[in-house]
């Protein structure tokens, strides 16, 4: 399964133009997205309100991670000049680069002003030229212009959809609208093991196994697939041999 390190914003400092702040609405987004994240079978760790960047950009190179999303709200140098969505990369990474027009196609298709959301290349914002993998920084419109203000916080659930959706273009993998949590037992032929897969294919990486009758928690299912946790351990189950009665 890929892993992405998710930074939203800790700048509690920048507020909205219409109330709230910059951590608070890009935390809910956060919020939002991670359902969508464990259906799809996307692994994640996620900074904490209290840390800082430098502590976040430390934690994230740290570990081994397929990408770094980090999420924030802008605002214009002269107040309420601008509107948008601007994805900035790392000018020299091409998976980074990849990332960012994912992200940017998949935004124009809900920004109300598709000629607005844009990439820019960038060497001077932690986030994504201090990181060890590649990285993206999603700035989600301009939280100092009432208009952008008010999309953002009218739209967090379409926000975190199109995020989960051009993070599993960019892994290749199916996008799997999450469910409800629900625990389901292990029922295989013969009382034999389940392979848990690192994707939903018999070619991917078998992570371990989990032993008739356990019980695993569902978070997405496929026609032939399930995204399931078992003992802390995310990963994908043919879903028949579950019992999902």
């Amino acid at each position: 399964m890929p892993k992405i390190y998710l930074g939203p914003s800790t700048q509690e400092q920048n507020l909205y133009v219409t109330g709230g702040s910059e951590e608070y609405y890009m935390n809910l987004v956060a919020d939002t997205l991670e359902p969508y994240l464990r259906a799809s079978g996307i692994r994640f760790t996620r900074n904490r309100p209290e840390m800082i960047a430098g502590q976040a950009i430390r934690e994230s190179n740290a570990g081994s991670y397929n990408l770094h999303l980090a999420l924030h709200s802008n605002a214009a140098p002269v107040y309420e000049t601008l509107r948008g969505v601007d994805v900035y990369h790392f000018p020299g990474s091409v998976n980074g680069i990849r990332a960012a027009e994912i992200l940017a196609d998949n935004f124009k298709v809900i920004c109300p002003d598709p000629n607005l959301v844009d990439t820019r290349p960038t060497t001077s914002l932690g986030e994504v030229d201090r990181v060890r993998t590649p990285a993206v920084l999603v700035e989600i419109a301009y939280h100092d212009n009432v208009d952008d203000a008010n999309w953002i916080i009218n739209n967090i659930g379409l926000i975190a959809r199109t995020l989960a959706l051009s993070l599993t273009e960019y892994f290749d993998l199916p996008f799997v609208e999450p469910l409800q949590p629900f625990a389901a037992e292990v029922d295989t032929e013969a009382g034999g093991n389940l392979n848990l897969r690192d994707r939903p294919s018999t070619r991917s990486t078998a992570l371990g196994s989990i032993p008739y009758g356990a019980t695993v928690t569902v978070y997405g299912l496929l026609p032939e697939w399930a995204a399931v946790e078992y003992r802390g351990l995310g990963g994908s189950v043919r879903r028949n041999y579950l019992d999902l009665d």
